[in-house]
């Protein structure tokens, strides 16, 4: 069986979104290609974090290197995702992340392994964090209470996070969907 590298690229908004799905992106993909009639190496997800007004940059600098873009942005219809898009001259897919920031309080146990977190306050069902008004709040009140900032968990989250309960995030399921056709468009599926 021959052997084929996916490279992924993401344009994230801030640190913490760049540490949580920097880590989950090439979880998904991995998943994603063990259906793929190849061995796909899938490298380590090279992350550029920016505000909107250099959006273009970004995707023009991961365009070199990647084989598949996300791109992340909060100021986005709430769960909705732009859907893929051919990027530059390098015709590499971008695909749109829509509004993630609620997506690491999906599985209360991955909270739960950490430390002093209280997983009390997440919604019974994955499918309810895109319902939350204010998720920031609630990532505050569930993290651990050690004076660091919310972010620097959501390496830890995106590592421990059951992609299973995170498909059952309506926005989620619907980024892996696009995924799917970007890596079938790509001769990857």
């Amino acid at each position: 069986m021959s052997s084929r590298s996916l490279v992924p690229g993401l344009v994230a908004e801030g640190d913490a979104d760049g540490g949580f799905l920097s880590v989950v992106v090439p979880r998904q993909l991995r998943e994603l290609v063990r259906a793929s009639p190849y061995t796909v190496d899938v490298e380590a997800t090279r992350v550029i974090v920016c505000g909107r007004e250099h959006l273009v940059a970004a995707l023009e600098e991961l365009a070199g290197d990647c084989h598949l873009i996300f791109a992340r942005s909060g100021d986005r219809e709430r769960g909705r995702s732009d859907g893929i898009r051919y990027h530059s001259h390098y015709l590499v897919p971008v695909v749109g992340l829509g509004d993630t920031e609620a997506w690491p309080l999906a599985d209360p146990a991955a909270w739960a392994g950490l430390p002093g977190s209280d997983p009390s306050r997440l919604p019974a069902s994955p499918a309810d964090v895109e319902r939350i008004a204010y998720p920031r709040e609630v990532l505050t009140a569930t993290a651990p209470r050690r004076g660091k900032p919310v972010g620097d968990y959501f390496e830890y989250i995106g590592r421990n996070i059951d992609l299973a309960v995170l498909a059952r995030v309506p926005g989620y399921a619907g980024w892996v969907a696009e995924t799917r056709n970007a890596l079938k468009g790509l001769g990857y599926l």
